[in-house]
């Protein structure tokens, strides 16, 4: 799985890892934080919240016109200090006046600009890393790699915001408001660490740093970069829109996860939970069960005695770890708190990749390997799945009710294992559809577009988190409508794509 790989990809994925840490850790709290500083309502809060993140990813359309014209790597770099700039100005308690409202305004544009031209960038230059011929066949499995790499960050991020935001309350005497200024400040903290990967392994993704269109022309002048009749340009962008377009949808429903899934943990999900329930709430214990995947995958993988047995240990390790840890604590309560639901789906994408590359590989060799445009058609079937299971379990839930202040009750005590499995089945059609995505971007992309169809995909992605408000603006209403539309939507999408699929896999 790790064997093959370019160097360059370890670093380049190492330097988003610490980037997407930061950026989730933010993520994770920053709906609740907007409610509790400012006391805004669902409403306004779901236009701001998907406002940001269609601002985040619309503006890479913007750096990767710059990035081909200027160079990918400057573009990155004047990125990663913009956003460090935006988190800072998130991380001062300036209270919840109209000052403070226009700083919060003014810091998400920043982190906007700045991961507009950091985010699709860094990915161009992933990909460029596979134009080398010895690398060609390596390029799905590949961004799977790096997409792992991301989610490592995401998975820490919402620990990291409930305990600095705990520690901030307990040992320093703040208020749950001012306390969310400190989870903040981790994503500063977690761009210092990024910044300093890239620069220090720069060597290793060298070759393909560029200064823009005089380096892009000089390398289709020796043959570096193929290229293409016009026609053929124009099919190959007709081709990516048409994904572009299914793919929004999907992260209508995606990205729920910060917003109507995030009210629903709080509002109908159990507070606490015992016994292996509770156990999943603690971070190192999800570690643990990754460790075992990994090690079960070294033990069958490997060929000789040495590997087996890292491997094995890799296993009985961290599962007499889990035992034990069961033992002791069967009969504690644990606390669970809405964030903390965010940690599952980068686990299952880090626990999952290897599941993934094994299974195509698999196929691969069979030649049934199915090619990219119908893997993101099952992808968005498989998101429909998610939102009928919430559909499903969802029927006789009541209302979402309010007291006379304003503030959300608590309506149920749902296991939390029903937005467990419901983020296990997501992180199934984002496995499916995101990195195999970005993939088939990089590979589809007119050579002179590249930074720009980079940023296409982001466009799609920003259309669809600005769609994310639709069911924000339905939570009031019975909840199977607010997931029966999710699931209605992924439908008619993956619809679509298997309508046109012949001419996606001619490119493909």
């Amino acid at each position: 799985m790790f064997e093959g790989q370019p160097k360059g990809l370890w670093t380049l994925a190492l330097a988003n890892t610490g980037e997407r840490f930061g950026y989730y850790t933010m993520l994770a709290v920053f709906t609740l934080f907007l409610q509790a500083n400012f006391g805004f309502d669902e409403k306004l809060t779901s236009s701001i919240f998907s406002s940001f993140l269609m601002l985040v990813y619309f503006l890479p359309l913007f750096g990767g016109m710059l990035a081909d014209k200027f160079g990918y790597s400057k573009m990155v770099t004047i990125g990663i200090f913009i956003m460090f700039i935006g988190y800072v100005l998130l991380s001062l308690p300036l209270g919840k006046d109209s000052i403070a409202i226009i700083a919060m305004a003014g810091a998400l544009l920043l982190v906007s600009l700045g991961t507009g031209l950091f985010k699709g960038n860094l990915q161009v230059m992933v990909g460029d890393l596979y134009n080398d011929p010895q690398f060609a066949t390596k390029r799905d499995s590949g961004f799977q790699l790096f997409y792992m790499a991301i989610n490592v960050g995401a998975l820490f991020a919402p620990t990291a915001a409930v305990k600095m935001m705990a520690w901030a309350q307990q040992s320093l005497g703040m208020t749950e408001a001012d306390s969310y200024h400190f989870a903040f400040a981790v994503a500063c903290a977690s761009l210092i660490v990024s910044i300093a990967i890239y620069y220090l392994g720069m060597r290793t993704f060298a070759h393909v740093i560029t200064s823009g269109k005089k380096d892009n022309k000089a390398a289709t002048a020796t043959g570096q970069v193929e290229e293409i009749s016009k026609s053929e340009t124009t099919e190959r962008i007709i081709c990516l829109i048409l994904v572009f377009t299914v793919v929004l949808f999907f992260w209508m429903a995606f990205h729920q996860n910060g917003l109507t899934l995030t009210f629903f943990a709080r509002d109908y999900t159990a507070t606490s939970a015992t016994g292996v329930t509770a156990m999943e709430f603690n971070v190192m214990n999800l570690v643990w069960c990754i460790l075992i995947i990994y090690g079960l995958f070294s033990f069958f993988q490997s060929k000789t005695a040495k590997g087996k047995g890292i491997g094995a240990a890799l296993v009985f390790i961290p599962a007499a770890i889990l035992g034990y840890t069961y033992y002791q604590n069967a009969d504690s309560v644990v606390a669970v708190d809405a964030p903390i639901f965010q940690q599952f789906n980068p686990a299952f994408v880090v626990a999952l990749t290897p599941v993934s590359i094994a299974l195509f590989g698999w196929l691969a060799k069979k030649g049934k390997e199915p090619k990219a445009p119908v893997k993101i058609g099952l992808g968005m079937l498989v998101a429909a799945a998610a939102y009928l299971m919430m559909t499903a379990f969802c029927v006789g839930l009541p209302l979402p009710a309010y007291d006379a202040e304003g503030t959300n009750l608590h309506m149920a005590d749902v296991t939390p294992n029903l937005l467990v499995s419901t983020y296990l089945v997501l992180t199934f059609a984002e496995l499916l559809l995101s990195p195999i995505g970005i993939s088939f971007v990089t590979k589809v992309a007119p050579p002179k577009y590249r930074g720009m169809m980079m940023g296409g995909w982001f466009v799609s992605t920003a259309l669809g988190n600005f769609l994310v408000q639709i069911p924000g603006y339905l939570w009031g209403k019975d909840l199977t409508i607010v997931w029966g539309v999710l699931a209605g939507i992924c439908l008619l999408a993956a619809l679509f794509i298997f309508s046109i699929i012949k001419k996606l896999n001619k490119v493909a």
